[in-house]
């Protein structure tokens, strides 16, 4: 039974889960009946946010169905206020750069001929580009950087817009957000409104209350599940060995540069696509157990697109990604896979609630080079590579 299933039992609006590292009480203001459908509990080794909030329709942590989350991306695109002239939706890294990027899509299908830009942040550097730099303290890896859009049309469309747009999938203090605005005021002048959208904000009425006056702008929150948390912390000893673990990754870890290929850290302006004959090709292939799409680390969009585009010619298919972010086996995580670092960044990197055997067909869907790392990722998993190097050039490599 998992940990949601567990604090149900509970008043519906007030709900307390045990976990190994502390006891998480929840109180719900909005979404009661959407929460099991939406998000469970995990622990984190992490001392400084030793909790999660993980999303069962984000395709990171957990197995998603690509529709859901496509409805997720319609539902809170069609909570951003209307505003005059252009508007810059920018995704959260690691986690919400998917959830970011399908937010931001489905803004602009619902509104043609807009002048719309989107953004992701990132914990790796494009060389050549500028950037702004920025903290997301509670975090394993607390870094952030966001590049600026090389492209004349999309830095003037960021000077000039009004409205910003932050996406991510869970909203729990507005730290993160209010160091992110801080850091935009130099390159976004125009902006005089700030909209966050996201899965579940649990700041709670008194943060969300100080929220406008602490980001120096009017803020509104976008969320389909509402309410405020609270979390009693207490050592677990699973975590000493995660922890010590990433110290030692972090302080041996080297700053990684990747090329843009044009999925976000530079600017986007039009909708992810997937070649049709690629799709038409896998989809054709007897698979007689589902398909997951896996995406690597930040590269997660690209990993919906294709799922998408599979589900759509009738194929049973799950999204997922990689991620460096270290969980504990407990709750809504019920399996953990130590695999590569896609990006040669010396950090463990987990797959999470993936068994053996458990899928016909594993598409690992990635944007950096073809590498030692990728080729014993794709082993592990009896998987293939779908290398993504632009729209019109999506590739198979043979993997050896």
């Amino acid at each position: 039974m998992s940990a949601l299933a567990l604090a149900a039992a509970h008043p519906p609006r007030a709900i307390r889960s045990e976990l190994p590292t502390g006891a998480l009480h929840l109180e719900l203001e909005q979404g009661a009946t959407d929460l099991a459908s939406l998000l469970d509990f995990a622990a984190r080794a992490n001392p400084k946010r030793a909790f999660l909030f993980l999303s069962k329709v984000l395709g990171k942590h957990y197995p998603s169905i690509p529709s859901e989350m496509a409805c997720v991306h319609r539902q809170l695109a069609a909570t951003v206020p209307h505003t005059e002239g252009p508007v810059v939706f920018i995704g959260m890294a690691e986690t919400a750069t998917g959830l970011g990027q399908g937010v931001f899509e489905a803004w602009a299908h619902a509104h043609p001929g807009s002048n719309a830009l989107y953004l992701q942040t990132t914990r790796y550097r494009v060389p050549g580009a500028d950037w702004l730099g920025f903290d997301e303290a509670h975090s394993h890896a607390p870094r952030l950087f966001l590049h600026l859009p090389q492209h004349e049309a999309n830095r003037v469309t960021l000077a000039a817009a009004r409205q910003v747009v932050l996406v991510d999938d869970e909203l729990s203090t507005g730290n993160t957000f209010v160091n992110l605005v801080s850091a935009l005021r130099c390159v976004m002048p125009s902006v005089s409104r700030v909209h966050i959208a996201t899965i579940s904000d649990f700041m709670g009425r008194e943060r969300r209350t100080r929220l406008s006056e602490r980001m120096g702008s009017p803020c509104t929150i976008g969320a389909l599940l509402r309410g405020a948390w609270n979390f009693e912390y207490r050592h677990c000893a699973a975590t000493d060995a995660f922890v010590t673990t990433a110290a030692a990754q972090c302080s041996a870890g080297h700053e990684v540069q990747i090329e843009d290929a044009g999925y976000g850290r530079l600017g986007r302006t039009t909708r992810v696509c997937v070649p049709e004959a690629l799709a038409e090709r896998l989809a054709c292939e007897p698979v007689g157990a589902p398909t997951l799409v896996l995406g690597t680390g930040e590269f997660m969009h690209a990993a919906f697109a294709l799922g998408m585009a599979l589900e759509a010619r009738s194929v049973d298919v799950r999204i997922q990604s990689t991620t460096r972010s270290p969980i504990l086996l407990w709750g809504a995580v019920g399996h953990i896979l130590p695999v590569p670092d896609p990006y040669g960044e010396g950090i463990q990197n987990y797959l999470y609630n993936v068994r053996p055997g458990q899928y016909g067909r594993i598409l690992i869907c990635h944007e950096t080079a073809p590498n030692d790392s990728l080729m014993e990722l794709a082993t592990l998993l009896g998987a293939r590579l779908i290398h993504f190097t632009s729209d019109d050039h999506v590739e198979e490599i043979p993997v050896c």
